[in-house]
Order: structure tokens, then sequence, then C-alpha cells
């Protein structure tokens, strides 16, 4: 009769059920009766009907009862479009009543029956008739002596016999169900799950297969892979005399599946159900096209199959289930590419929390860098290094990183900070060297000075006690949490060649280092595509000659001592040509202004004094007049590159002769240089006539020819505007997302941390425009400069290189907007290289 109804319907082959409308739960159920599995019958019930139920109108519940006959007990579970989004728990042994309980007492035996019976007083008391869990908490363990008093408790405190007419129980359950799916707390839950306000709740009734009584009866579920790793793996467990999900509560009752020499196991106990649970599941995985986890149940012998679900699994799972379905050709490359969410990645590039270990959080702040770590406290770089050399892992702890903690990062093992944002100092480095990284922890009060931090809850960690970092999460971890390995297996690589294989979109990597270009190699990107020269210069030797120059009073003294920094930059970047192998690398200009490597305090002055030979007033006056008021809008970049053109001539040599050294040993390398922070076109010309003046004295002095491309890195909004001046003098374009998205909006990246959250949640901006490029303001200037580029150059390449260039989401409007490539920090670079993919496979299956 329900075959023909759309909102209430018997589950059949060719019954009116759909995810959208029924959930996927009901799908799947249908699935599995064309494959013909032995699944007890199952009337589904739509989001409709569902929410009728909820405001009131009930269904005609003798012709809903009807196809299962008289006396059968019956199950109701929840029906989403998607489980993550949860829903309520489902109620078993519906129908069972006194006079049913004496039958089932005869049938199965009275301990079976009082268990069936109790489980279901206890379960409709609490989760229908909203009773308070302690109401039972004195009931017997023994089913038959504890049944008798939970019908008396259940009496007491509703001052009502319990329901004994199934029709009504039915209903009662329904009733609850479908108001607690629409009531204000689920709503919000599932919302922060990224469910819709109006998502929908269909139920499944299911006649039940009882799992208790006499031969082999008891219930299980199933899988074919190890949820945490995707190694192919029979898991799951079995319990005898049991019902629904109780085997995976575990206690020495619960049985092993397979054969197992830590314990008993089904395949012993009932060798003919496991192999037919087997066979099922194995035709399950082949015809669905996916890793299910079976639940089963055994009744007197007889094998059910109650339910299907798609196996949980975290990243590296993902990876590992995609790519076997994939090899076995049960779906095809494209498919395994898509049912693997870029940023699960993290997973396997980095040492991650055991997800199944207990948490102890101490504060909670902006996830910067992903991966975890633990360490010791501390509280400067200088400790950190100190730590390192000792072999103690560290946490380094800072208000804000500058550049002049870089070797301190590079030291410890995690950091984190009271400032910044996910474009910060501390944010973009610890992308860059795979350092997990939390910033913008600003509800911890930091007390550097007496190096200790007070927690929310009025914890205090002190200089020195263990912390861990959870940088994919954003979590402060009391104490070592336990961790588990990265893996960048056989099934990662795999992939990641297949989505090589798909995309249209080139993608490089920010490299600042010869370790960073291993990186970049070890993660195949397609060359460098932002090279910082200035981070060469904080290692000891060099910072000290660095501040030599800053001090020098004329062009010809700061000439002089650009000259013993110069074979320091031909060396890194003959290294860097030869790591890369002929791939591209594009070299970013000096860019920072220069107090930055200068001292900012009275000891780092005085140290400072006694390296230059200086008095420390000289040295404290030479650092006051280099001070600006928004330094970042200052005299950097290509302004200090023209006003102090020994800088940029002493690079360009240098970049010159290393071409030339790295190009004895194979392909002829083509560098590519770029200025940064360009607003005029005269800016360019300036320094591209001094570039051309210095690669022709190399030339000249090396009897050797040699080529290089000359680019633009577009950051401000005048250099998309004007975009158009630039293209014919240059080579290419790439645009600094992070910095134009700094001007384009006048936020601080590294403050707007403080309140970002704030604005996200109250819907001021959609996203953190600093993680995730603003398509509609920065995207319409990268728009603009794009076309006003190509229209002067036809033939200039496109690209960004700001930590946008690693976000899935942006590296769709790069490729819609005809970029040639992306450029992000090395461990980004496999999770750019899958959203590229994906996108190329949607676009051809449209």
């Amino acid at each position: 009769m329900q075959q023909d109804e759309t909102h209430i319907t018997l589950i059949t082959p060719s019954a009116p059920v759909h995810i959208a409308t029924h959930g996927g739960r009901a799908k799947c159920l249908q699935r599995l009766v064309r494959l013909d599995l032995p699944v007890p019958r199952t009337i589904a019930l739509s989001f409709t009907a569902v929410h009728r139920i909820a405001a009131g109108e009930m269904p005609d519940m003798a012709r809903l009862l009807a196809p299962f006959g008289a006396g059968r007990l019956l199950c109701v579970r929840p029906s989403s479009e998607d489980p993550d989004w949860g829903g309520p728990g489902a109620v078993l042994n519906i129908g069972i009543n006194d006079a049913r309980f004496v039958e089932l007492s005869e049938q199965i035996g009275k301990r079976a029956a009082s268990e069936i019976y109790l489980r279901f007083v206890q379960g409709y008391a609490i989760h229908v008739a909203r009773l308070d869990p302690d109401v039972f908490d004195d009931v017997d363990e023994d089913p038959v002596r504890g049944l008798s008093q939970a019908l008396r408790a259940y009496e007491d405190e509703t001052d009502e016999a319990f329901p004994q007419d199934p029709g009504m129980q039915l209903a009662e359950v329904f009733r609850s169900m479908a108001r607690a799916w629409e009531g204000t707390t689920a709503r919000l839950l599932r919302q922060a799950k990224g469910a819709p306000a109006d998502a929908g709740l269909g139920l499944v009734v299911q006649e039940l297969a009882l799992g208790l009584g006499p031969g082999e009866s008891g219930s299980g579920v199933m899988q074919l892979v190890d949820s945490r790793t995707g190694a192919e793996q029979i898991t799951g467990r079995y319990m005898s005399q049991s019902q629904g999900r109780d085997a995976l509560r575990g206690g020495s009752d619960a049985l092993y599946l397979e054969r197992d020499p830590r314990g008993p196991s089904l395949q012993e106990l009932a060798p003919r159900a496991f192999d037919e649970i087997l066979a099922h599941t194995r035709l399950m995985r082949e015809k669905l096209r996916e890793e299910m986890q079976a639940e089963f149940t055994i009744e007197d012998g007889r094998v059910w199959i109650l339910d299907g679900l798609r196996v949980a699994r975290g990243g590296r799972a993902a990876v590992a289930i995609a790519v076997r379905l994939a090899e076995d050709r049960i779906i095809p490359r494209e498919e395994a590419l898509l049912r693997v969410e870029p940023r699960a990645l993290n997973e396997l590039l980095h040492q991650q929390v055991d997800p199944e270990a207990p948490r102890d959080i101490l504060a909670r702040g902006i996830a910067a860098s992903p991966g975890a770590a633990s360490g010791k406290v501390v509280f400067s770089a200088a400790e950190a290094q100190a730590a390192a050399a000792r072999g103690e892992p560290c946490v380094l702890v800072r208000r804000e990183t500058s550049t002049e903690d870089i070797r301190g990062m590079h030291a410890a093992r995690a950091v984190l900070t009271e400032r910044g944002g996910i474009t910060s100092h501390a944010a973009v480095i610890g992308r860059g060297i795979g350092l997990p990284c939390v910033v913008g922890a600003s509800e911890i009060r930091f007390h550097t000075r007496r190096k200790m931090l007070t927690m929310p809850d009025g914890r205090v960690v002190r200089a020195g006690e263990t912390i861990t970092i959870d940088g994919t999460n954003g979590h402060i971890l009391a104490g070592e949490a336990p961790l588990l390995e990265a893996a960048r297996d056989d099934a990662f690589q795999t992939l990641m060649a297949w989505a090589d294989e798909f995309r249209d979109i080139g993608v490089r990597a920010n490299a600042d280092t010869p370790a960073d270009a291993e990186l970049a190699r070890k993660f195949n990107a397609r060359g460098i595509g932002l090279c910082r020269t200035e981070h060469m210069f904080f290692e000891a030797d060099r910072l000290t000659v660095m501040r030599e120059m800053i001090f020098a009073d004329t062009s010809a003294d700061r000439a002089a001592v650009l000259e013993r920094l110069l074979p320091m930059q031909r060396a890194d970047f003959t290294e860097l040509f030869r790591i890369m192998q002929g791939q591209p690398v594009c070299i970013r200009l000096f860019d920072p202004p220069l107090h930055e490597f200068l001292p900012a305090d009275r000891a780092g002055h005085l140290q400072l004094a006694e390296a230059l030979d200086l008095p420390v007033s000289d040295v404290t006056r030479r650092v006051e007049a280099l001070g600006e008021y928004n330094p970042m809008l200052g005299m950097r970049g290509v302004r200090l590159g023209i006003t102090m053109p020994e800088i940029y001539d002493m690079q360009a040599r240098a970049i010159f002769e290393a071409t030339l050294e790295a190009s004895r040993e194979g392909v002829a390398v083509v560098p590519e240089i770029m200025i940064p922070l360009v607003s005029a076109r005269r800016e360019v010309e300036l320094v591209k006539t001094r570039f051309d003046a210095v690669a022709a004295a190399v030339r000249n002095e090396t009897g050797r020819d040699f080529a290089y491309r000359l680019g633009v890195m577009v950051e401000t909004p005048r250099a998309a505007l004007r975009a158009g001046e630039f293209a014919p003098l240059v080579s290419f374009l790439s645009f600094g997302t992070n910095d134009l998205t700094q001007m384009t909006y006048g936020l601080s990246r590294d403050d707007a941390g403080r309140f970002m959250s704030a604005y996200v949640q109250q819907g001021v901006y959609p996203e953190d425009p600093f993680h995730v490029l603003d398509t509609d303001g920065v995207g319409e200037l990268l728009r603009i400069g794009a076309e006003r580029g190509r229209a002067a150059n036809p033939d200039v390449t496109l690209s960004i290189c700001g930590e946008h260039g690693g976000n899935p989401e942006s590296i769709g409007f790069c490729r819609e907007a005809g970029f040639t490539y992306v450029s992000c920090s090395p461990f980004r670079v496999p999770v750019a290289r899958l959203a590229a993919a994906q996108l190329a496979v949607r676009d051809k299956i449209r």
C-alpha cells in the first residue's frame, strides 16, 4: 500500500526514495535491497513527513504498521542528507509490551526477553518521555529483576503506566525525534557543521532482527579497511546476545571478526555467518563504489544486514581508499581525485595529534601552519637555539615574530604567538618550513618578562614546561600529546601523479633557501615562484656585514661592503639553480625596510657598537633615524633599490654570475628577477636600465652570454590598475596577494587576527581575506591587472605568489582569470596540485 506514496514508502528496488527527499540512510538501504542483500523490511519517511510530524500532523499509524504484521518489534533511525550533520539516536525494540514480553519469553527465554523490554523502557523514558537518566540508577543489572524496577520507576516518575500500544509507542518516538531535529540547539549544531538552516530529516522504520535468543545470535559491524590508515584489513567487532552497535562499546564479551591471536573471533564461532557477512560487505564495496561499514545482526544463525555506512576516515585513510578503489577499477582516477579534500593532505604531510587521544586544551588561537609538535616553552630565539643545541625539543613563544626570530623558529619544533593572523610573519615562515604554528592566541595572557603564560581557565605555564601546539586545529594542549607521524606513502605519491596528469595550471613553491628548494623538488613543484632574498641575510656572518652596509655613509662605502656579500649571494643562487635542475627560479629583489636588520633594544645596540667599533650613541642615532611611522609603506622594495641602487646592483651581479656557474653543468639557466612594491612605470625603467648594464658588464667580463626575464611584483592597487604601463617592459606580472589584500582593505595582516573572527561571525566579511582570496574586491584588481597587462603584452606571464596560491578556492579564481601558475609555501604545494586537478576534472565533466 505504501509503495505508491511519496512521503511514507516501503523500501523496494523501485520505490521513490532519494537522498534529497528521504536522506542518505534510506537511499543506501534501497541500494542494499537492489543488491538482494538480506535487509529486514523497512519503511522510509521523507523530510516532509517528518516536518509534518514535528508540526503535530501524525500519519495513520495503523496503515504504517500494517506491512510489518502483528507482533513485530521495530527500530527507528535518522536519515539526514549528510550523516555528518548528526541527528537523534536510534531507538530499538519499539512494539514490546507486556503481552509481547510473555510471547518472547517463551520463544527466546525470559532473560533475553527481559533485556529487550528493559532496553526499550529505559531508552523510551530518557529519549522520548525526557526523564532524567538518574531515575534508573538503582535498577538491578540483572534484566529479569531490573525490568520490573524500571517499569515501576517510569510509572512513579510519570504517574502513568508504561505505554502498551505499539502504534502509540512509535508515534511518540516519531514526535520526539522530529522535534529534537527542529529544535534550536540541534539546528545550531548542524549549521556549525555546514548544514543549511532548513536541512531536513528523514526516518527509517525497520523490522528488528533481535540478536538475542537461542542459537548463535548477536550483532556487530564489519569493514574492510582500517579507518585511520586506509590499509586493507577486516576490522570491526561482534558480540553474542547483543543489539545494535553494542559490540563497539568493547568489553571482554566483544569478539574479533576474523581469526586473531589476541582473542576469540566470529570466524571461529560461526564460520558460515562470517563468510556470508564478508561476502555482503565486499559486494557493497564493489556495487556502491565505496568502502562501506556493514551493520549486521545474527538471529539464530541467520544473517541480516541492517545498514551500510560510508567508512569514517581521516586524511591519510581517504587517500589510501580513493587510490585503491581506482586501482581496483571500481572508480575512475578522476573520481578518486575528487574524493580527497585537498586540505586533508595536511594529515599526510605533517605530524598530527592522534585524533583518538584525549585532549587537554589550554587555549585556542588561529591555526596558522598545520601539524603538531610538543616541546618545552621558551621565550626567545636565543633560548630556542640553545635548546636545539642540547637536543631538547622546544616551543618558541613570542608576542609576535620578526625577522630576528627566524633562526629561533628553525630551531624550535613549533611556534605560538599572541598576535598575528593567517598571513603574519610567524604564519608565513611556519608554513614555509613546515613548522606547526598557532597565532593570535589573544585569550592567553603573555607575561614575556616573567616568562610565563596564563591560560583562560587560570592555569599557568612557565618557561621549561611542556606543551603541544596543534597548528591544524589552532589548539594549545597541556603536556606532550600522542602524535601520529607524517605518511607520504605510495598512495600519496600515486594520487599526486594522477593530479599532475589532469591539472591545467602550474604550481610553484615559495622557497628562500636551499632547504626550501629541496622541499619544493620533493613535492614536485614546477619551479620556484618566489625567492625572498632578504631571508638570506639573517645568518650571523651575513647580518654583521649587512649592518655595516646600513651604517655606511656614501654610495662607494656601501658598494665596498656589499662586495663582501656578493660571493655569499652568488653561492646561494647557484645552489638554488642546481637544486631546481632547470626548473624556473623567480628571485624577488631585496624588499624589507632596513630597520628590520637592526637591533631594537639597548643591549643589541651595545653589541652592534662593539662589532662596528662605534660609540653606542652613534648606533642609537642611526637606528632612530631609520625608524618610520609605517615601515611597511615606507622605504622598502623598489624604493630602496632606487635610492640605494648599490644593493640591487650587487644582487643583479650575484644572480648573473650564479646563472653562468649553474649553467656549466647542464641546461642553461634563465633566472626570473622580480621587482617588489612597484607603483610607477619609471621605477621599472630605472631598475631595468641598471640591470641591463650589469648584465652587459658580466657578459663582457666572462665572454659568455645568458638570458634573464625581468618581472614586476604587483602588490599595490596602483600597480594593478596601471599594469598596462609595466607589461611591455617585463616578461611577467606576479601578484603578491598578501600585501595587495592588506593595502586594498587598509588592514594590517599582523593585527587583523584580533577582530577578524568577530567580523566573519557577524557577516562583515564572508571569510578572512588573508586566508581566502577576496574575489570581489581584491579579485577585481587582479582581473583588471591581468586584462590590462595582457592587452599591452599578450605574451606576459601571470601568476600569484602570495599565500593565497595554496588556497583551493583562490586557485579556482586564478584558473578562471587565465593565470599561468600559482606559487605557495612548499608544504602547500601538494594541496594546490590536488585542488587544481579537481577544478580541471570538474570542468571536464560538466
